[in-house]
C-alpha cells in the first residue's frame, strides 16, 4: 500500500508524465482541497483569493495585469504566514498555508508533499489525474494501482493501456484490471487479450475464457485435448503454455 508520506520526486512524476499537464487545473483542484483545511476564516479567504488570481493568470498568461496581481497576492500571503508563524512561536508551522504557497509558486509536487500532513492521498491523486489531461485514460484504475503501491510511471502507463479499450466487454475489462493490479500488464498482454474482445464470445464462452485465463489446470488440459481432436496440436501446446491468443480460439470452439 502507498505510504503516508511520498517524497517530492514521487509527486513530480505526474507532471513529467504528460506534456499537457495543466497547472491551472492542479492549482484550482488541489488548491480547493487545501484551502478547505484552513481553519482561520480570514486566512482561508486570503488563500482562496490568491488561488483564484493564480488560476486566472495561468489561463491567460499574456495578461500582464493579472500576472502582477497574482504575484502581489502571493507575496502578501507569504508575508502573512511568516508573520503568524513568528509571533506564534517556534513550534507553529502552518502546513496548510505553506502547501498553498508552494502550489501558488507553481510547485505542485512540493505542495502535495506538504499537504500529506493534513490531506488523504486519494483525493490528491484525483487532482493530479485531472491535471494530466490524457486522452483514453482510465484514471480510476491508475489511482487504484498507485494506492496499491505501484510507481507513478507504471500505474499511469497501465491507465493509458486500459483506457484504449473502454469498448471491451465488462468481463474482459475486469480481467485486464486484475492483471494490472497484479503488476502483470503490458502493451503486448493487452493486445493479446484484445483478441478475446474481437472474438465476439457468447456469455457461456466468455465465462469459459475467464476460467482459462485464471489458469484452471483441468479445464486447460480438457480444452487442449479438444484442440488436438480438431487437428490442431500446435494450438493445444500453446494453450498449455498459457498463450493468450489461443485462449480465444479455445473459447470459441466450446458448444454455445
Amino acid at each position: 500500500m502507498i505510504g503516508q508520506q511520498q517524497p517530492v520526486a514521487w509527486w513530480d512524476q505526474f507532471q513529467q508524465a504528460s506534456e499537457k499537464f495543466d497547472l491551472a487545473i492542479i492549482t484550482e483542484s488541489l488548491g480547493s482541497e487545501i484551502s478547505r483545511k484552513i481553519s482561520a476564516p480570514l486566512l482561508r479567504r486570503e488563500v482562496e483569493a490568491a488561488l483564484e488570481l493564480r488560476v486566472r493568470h495561468l489561463n491567460k498568461p499574456q495578461a500582464k495585469e493579472l500576472a502582477e496581481r497574482s504575484a502581489s497576492s502571493v507575496e502578501r500571503l507569504v508575508a502573512t504566514v511568516a508573520r503568524i508563524e513568528k509571533t506564534s512561536g517556534e513550534d507553529v508551522v502552518l502546513h496548510e498555508e505553506r502547501a498553498a504557497i508552494l502550489l501558488l509558486e507553481g510547485k505542485p509536487g512540493e505542495a502535495a508533499h506538504e499537504a500529506q500532513e493534513f490531506l488523504k492521498v486519494e483525493p490528491m491523486l484525483q487532482c493530479f489525474m485531472s491535471a494530466l489531461r490524457l486522452e483514453k485514460f482510465d484514471s480510476n484504475l491508475a489511482v487504484k494501482l498507485l494506492i496499491a503501491g505501484q510507481e507513478p510511471a507504471k500505474a499511469l502507463r497501465s491507465g493509458q493501456v486500459v483506457g484504449q479499450y473502454a469498448w471491451w466487454p465488462s468481463w474482459l475489462l475486469k480481467v485486464v484490471t486484475e492483471r494490472a493490479m497484479a503488476d502483470a500488464l503490458d502493451e503486448a498482454t493487452a493486445n493479446a487479450l484484445g483478441q478475446l474482445a474481437y472474438a465476439e464470445l457468447s456469455p457461456a464462452q466468455a465465462g469459459f475464457a475467464r476460467r482459462l485465463l485464471a489458469g484452471e489446470a483441468a479445464l486447460i488440459e480438457a480444452s487442449a485435448l479438444r484442440l488436438e481432436a480438431y487437428g490442431d496440436p500446435g494450438a493445444a501446446e500453446k494453450l498449455r503454455e498459457g498463450d493468450l491468443i489461443t485462449i480465444a480460439l479455445a473459447a470459441r470452439i466450446i458448444p454455445v
